[in-house]
């Protein structure tokens, strides 16, 4: 299956490592240190140029890279379907 990022950029779901919200996330430095590390290696994909509201660590097989997209973690979630699938297990 697949994900839709925006911009008509489609990723193989069995790659998504992890969605995070943008806004929650960057207050820690680790994790701005971790996009910038991605920045300066290419390996950042900016997949918008509107607000940025969360990013996407991807293993394509090759190595990791990271989307920036303006969709929120909940939408990619729901389109995921990761967020029906952890809320059917939590009910367990």
């Amino acid at each position: 299956m697949y994900l839709h990022l925006g911009n008509n950029v489609i990723i193989k779901k069995e790659g998504v490592i992890g969605i995070y919200d943008i806004d929650k996330t960057t207050v820690s430095k680790r994790t701005r240190d971790f996009l910038t590390h991605f920045e300066k290696t290419g390996r950042l994909i900016y997949v918008t140029n509107e607000l940025p509201k969360s990013f996407i660590v991807y293993d394509d097989g090759s190595g990791l890279r990271v989307f920036i997209s303006q969709i929120s973690t909940t939408t990619l979630l729901k389109r995921s379907d990761f967020l029906s699938k952890s809320s059917e297990s939590s009910e367990l």
